[in-house]
This record gives C-alpha cells, sequence and structure tokens, in this order.
C-alpha cells in the first residue's frame, strides 16, 4: 500500500509530467509560466487530480463539486472517478468528456470535443480504456468498455465501437482499421488515409463499381467464347 508520503510525491511528479507533456509536444508553448497560467487542459488535467484524489479518499461529493468547476471554467469534463496517468496532454479541450470508468494510460494526447463515454447498455465497467501513447483527433467518440492499444491513433469525428488493436490507426463511423503497425490495411479503395476519413457509403458504392467491373469483364469474356 502507498504510503502518504509516497501518495503526494505521485501526485507531484504527475503535475510535473503533464506540464512537461505540453511543452514536448505542443510548439505553441514557450515556457512553464505560460502553460501554467493559460492553457485550459492542464488546469482540467490538475483539478482533476485533486478531485480524483478527494474521490479515493470517499469525499465523492466534494470531488464532484471541484470537478464541476473545472467544467465550468475549461469547458472539459472529466469525472473524478475516472483514472489517468502521467503526461496526458489535452490539445485545446473544449468539449472533452471523460466517463466515470474510463481509464488512460501515459503520455496521450486528445484534441477538441473528443468524448471518452457509455453506450448506456453497460453496467460496472462502461467507459474506454486507453493505452500509452494513444493519440485521438478532434471530434472523436469512443464508447463502450474496450480497450484502445498502446500507440494507437483514432482518426478525427471517427466513431469508435470496439477494440482497437496496438499501432493501428481507425478511422470513419462506424470506424475500421485502416493502417497497423504503419502500413495501409487492404480495403475496398486504395486512397484510404486517416487524413482523408472514408464515408462507409462510399466504401461500399466504389466496392460495388469493382465488383460489376469484374461481372462486365467475365461477361465479355464468356461472349468471345
Amino acid at each position: 500500500m502507498m504510503k502518504k508520503g509516497e501518495a503526494e510525491m505521485s501526485f507531484i511528479d504527475n503535475i510535473r509530467s503533464d506540464i512537461q507533456s505540453v511543452k514536448d509536444r505542443d510548439p505553441a508553448a514557450h515556457s512553464s509560466l505560460e502553460i501554467i497560467l493559460t492553457y485550459s487542459g492542464l488546469h482540467a488535467v490538475l483539478m482533476y487530480r485533486a478531485a480524483h484524489w478527494l474521490y479515493v479518499k470517499n469525499h465523492g461529493t466534494l470531488a464532484r463539486v471541484v470537478s464541476q468547476f473545472a467544467r465550468f471554467l475549461t469547458g472539459i469534463e472529466i469525472h473524478p472517478g475516472a483514472r489517468i496517468g502521467k503526461g496526458l496532454l489535452i490539445d485545446h479541450g473544449s468539449g472533452v468528456v471523460i466517463g466515470e470508468t474510463a481509464e488512460i494510460g501515459d503520455n496521450c494526447l486528445l484534441y477538441q470535443g473528443v468524448t471518452l463515454g457509455g453506450t448506456g447498455k453497460d453496467h460496472g465497467k462502461r467507459h474506454p480504456t486507453l493505452g500509452n501513447n494513444v493519440m485521438v483527433g478532434s471530434g472523436a467518440k469512443i464508447l463502450g468498455p474496450f480497450k484502445v492499444g498502446d500507440g494507437a491513433k483514432i482518426a478525427a469525428n471517427a466513431v469508435v465501437l470496439e477494440e482497437v488493436p496496438p499501432n493501428c490507426t481507425a478511422v470513419g463511423v462506424p470506424a475500421r482499421i485502416v493502417r497497423r503497425n504503419g502500413k495501409k490495411m487492404k480495403s475496398g479503395c486504395d486512397d484510404l488515409d486517416q487524413i482523408h476519413i472514408p464515408d462507409p457509403v462510399a466504401q461500399e458504392l466504389c466496392q460495388t463499381k469493382r465488383q460489376l467491373a469484374r461481372l462486365e469483364q467475365r461477361i465479355s469474356d464468356l461472349e468471345k467464347r
């Protein structure tokens, strides 16, 4: 069991890691003082850490008061029951929602409008788990009690409803895996990438066109015979 002094050092180390994460990954950050004074994402994470400390000490109501004040101040809602590792960067941050049973590993990056939520069907563990070094693009929704593996990337506006393996890129609505370990996955369209997010309807049309072309070629071959 962690002693009081060790818990306090861990709390301080997490805050240092959060500040350093902004310095390392945001080119707009010029100094620690600027980050501490002006970064709403950092403010939300720092207040979450205070609220989470209260939460684990069974001061649930006070923890929720702190988290709601953080929401009012920053536009970012993090339930105090969530578990967040060190070095989380919430870039811009407005509209981010992190549910009660969500878990986030070390050195993750969330952009504005991200939701780590539930589907309303589950009990107990209801929210997703992000591994280490996960990037979630702006507006993405990750819904359900599954895991997004280490090093995964979720494209902007994706809706993720099932597990994403480590080092994979998921895009679209619903999200599909388009890259694994940096290599493009096979799909119906050759120009699929994480920047030009695919429309599932367009993908189905693309596949249908290819099937029709193959059938037309086969009919043509049969007619020649």
